[in-house]
């Protein structure tokens, strides 16, 4: 990493402060409220935390001691005792949420389940006890492989009750990917369903177990479970793979929750690595059930009227946090949806939101440019007056995407809540309160109360304002995560080293630059990784893509740095473009030009590269690493496995 901090080149006036009456109603409702919460927090983190922990959390014991800090290893509640299945359950069936709806679920056909709190309790005891049959106990690892269906969400919270950790796999990954973490966490038993319906087609998730586990390939695994989803035709290996429905109805509906220490481990999320080896993300348990709870609760203004959707998949952290244990964590009534905006029915995502009554809605920023590409007249054909929040994740959301969600889907009534963290923090780190921050258009505003984040240089010293540096963390949180699985050293390497400590206190630094402008607010500015050094300017990715992605015929863009013997490294820019328009020589000299009037001279690409679509995770990040490969030229390198569509690669390799 260069010594040099980050330029920042974007600048956004527009401002948007809460509705009188979002502000009388929400939970935190004005600017002093939040800066009162924060001074509490950053001056007795501990004592913050702790209050937080006994109000709103159901313990089995209480902890010790509220923070054990051994940089970087912290410990949360120690001693603590509880189970996050029975915050999720169990303490809201002695209240009148025992009938209100838990799970919603849609499926990608139009089919339909709705759970209640008791009823959901009820499936996921029994599954509990099907997991025990099969020689499930407490430490044991279980890999889960699934579609959106709420057995995905049973299957996560049967785990947590008996204290046996999951290990979510989403379900587009190939069979080596699945194999790799498998293995890795020493599975020993998979969860996953013959099949599930995605964009018009059947995703087969059993063919791919099957090949995961051939010749043994997996040895940990003993047994395989398969909920009956698509109906297809699938081989059953005698002995060691089981039909969900087979086993399930004969199992008792009395499983006491176990009560689970508080760091005992509740799940690893593998994350990609730069290497090919992907890095377990180990999360506990009492912290991160209070995190999650604490930030869903205030974030997203939970009232017990929502009905509230993240459109996230399991298979990523934000559907753990964020679909699974937060809302349920709340008693509120979460919404799950099995498909995806397709050719069959593009406005698909506005069909749920006014079937459901959808009110609090949270996308990513990839999911919103691609409904802009799609037009306006999908959204504004159905009734999407329920929504009364809108929320972004994933990563930083360009002003004019941001000025579009704001007005077509929010009408212009709705705060906005851009959220920036990621699967090492566990939950929102920055973000806007919503009855109590002003937004502005691409700025994840400021830091949820108890995080101490600051945007800093390589030796730990804070940079002036509206100067590009560091985002680091100085204090931990409850949700932060552990450990990466069985290898503390990689922990402590990838998090904790690039920051020089400060006075001994080592600084969480989890890739990212950012600014912070006059009004504190944060201007998150995309990995470090993909700063680009221009004639010795350094340049955050996210601003360059702001400026393309304002012009009226741009739908995407992703810009990387390649090789340059003057300037150090020129701008490459890969660009898709709105419908109607043309990719040629007049529109590549408009573009250049809109870049250098938008935020001047330093930041025009010297090479743009139009495509029908950029190679993106499966959670809808761009994969710049990639994107920087061919445009210098080199071969694709490292992990490759959590790339959605390899057919994009192809395109681009044979001249995007």
């Amino acid at each position: 990493m260069s010594e040099a901090n980050i330029e920042s080149i974007l600048h956004e006036k527009r401002i948007f402060p809460p509705s009188s009456e979002f502000s009388q109603n929400a939970h935190i409702k004005s600017l002093k409220d939040y800066q009162q919460l924060y001074e509490k927090a950053k001056s007795d983190p501990q004592t913050f935390w702790a209050e937080l922990a006994q109000q709103e959390l159901d313990w089995f014991q209480k902890w010790d001691t509220v923070l054990d800090w051994q940089p970087p290893f912290a410990k949360w509640f120690v001693n603590g005792k509880i189970n996050i299945s029975y915050n999720c359950l169990d303490r809201h069936l002695t209240t009148w949420r025992k009938n209100k709806a838990a799970l919603i679920w849609e499926g990608e056909p139009g089919d339909s389940r709705t759970l209640t709190y008791a009823q959901l309790h009820r499936e996921v005891c029994k599954f509990a006890n099907v997991l025990k049959q099969l020689g499930v106990s407490k430490g044991d690892t279980v890999g889960i492989y699934m579609p959106m269906i709420p057995e995905a969400a049973i299957a996560m919270l049967a785990c947590a009750r008996i204290g046996a950790p999951h290990s979510v796999v989403f379900g587009g990954f190939s069979a080596e990917a699945l194999r790799d973490r498998l293995n890795d966490a020493q599975a020993k038993v998979v969860i996953t369903a013959d099949g599930g319906f995605r964009k018009d087609a059947i995703v087969p998730l059993k063919p791919q177990v099957d090949k995961a586990l051939e010749n043994n390939a997996a040895p940990s695994v003993e047994n395989v479970l398969v909920v009956q989803r698509t109906r297809q035709q699938v081989s059953m290996k005698t002995g060691r793979d089981h039909w969900w429905h087979n086993l399930e109805p004969n199992a008792s509906a009395n499983c006491p929750a176990e009560p689970m220490d508080s760091e005992d481990m509740l799940f690893i999320l593998y994350t990609s690595g730069s290497t090919g080896k992907p890095k377990g993300v180990v999360h506990t348990t009492g912290g991160y059930n209070l995190y999650t709870h604490m930030t869903t609760k205030w974030i997203f203004d939970l009232q017990d009227t929502d009905v509230y959707w993240c459109t996230a998949d399991v298979g990523w952290i934000t559907g753990h946090s964020y679909i699974v244990y937060g809302p349920l964590s709340n008693g509120a009534t979460t919404l799950m949806y099995e498909g995806a905006p397709r050719k069959s029915n593009p406005g698909c995502f506005w069909d749920v939101v006014e079937k459901y009554g959808v009110t609090v809605f949270y996308t990513a920023p990839t999911a919103i440019r691609a409904f802009i590409k799609m037009g306006d007249s999908h959204p504004k054909s159905r009734n999407l007056s329920s929504l009364r929040l809108l929320g972004t994740v994933g990563e930083p959301i360009n002003p004019e995407a941001w000025m579009w969600y704001h007005k077509v889907i929010g009408g212009e009534r709705c705060p906005i809540v851009d959220t920036w963290w990621q699967t090492e923090t566990g939950g929102v780190m920055i973000t806007p309160l919503p009855g109590a921050i002003s937004t502005k258009p691409g700025s994840a505003t400021r830091p949820f109360p108890g995080i101490l984040a600051d945007i800093v240089d390589l030796d730990g010293n804070p940079v002036p304002e509206n100067e590009g540096g560091y985002l680091i963390v100085r204090h931990p949180w409850p949700g932060m995560m552990r450990t990466v699985y069985g290898d503390p050293e990689r922990f402590r390497r990838t998090y904790w080293e690039h920051i020089a400590p400060k006075d001994g206190n080592y600084l969480y630094f989890a890739g990212d630059g950012a600014r912070k402008d006059e009004d504190g607010y944060f201007w998150v500015m995309g990995r470090v990784d993909d700063v680009i050094n221009v004639s010795g300017h350094r340049l955050g990715t996210m601003e360059v893509e702001s400026a393309l992605v304002s012009h009226p015929a741009v739908a995407e863009a992703a810009v990387v740095g390649k090789p340059d013997e003057i300037k150090g490294e020129d701008i490459v820019a890969f660009v898709t473009l709105e419908g109607g328009h043309d990719a040629g020589d007049d529109l590549t000299k408009e573009l250049r030009k809109h870049v250098t009037e938008e935020i001047g001279a330093i930041a025009r690409p010297g090479d743009i590269r139009f495509t029908d679509a950029l190679p993106k995770t499966r959670s809808g990040k761009i994969m710049r690493r990639l994107l920087r490969n061919l445009a210098a030229g080199q071969e694709v390198s490292g992990d490759t496995s959590t790339l959605e569509d390899r057919s994009v690669l192809d395109k681009l390799r044979g001249g995007a």
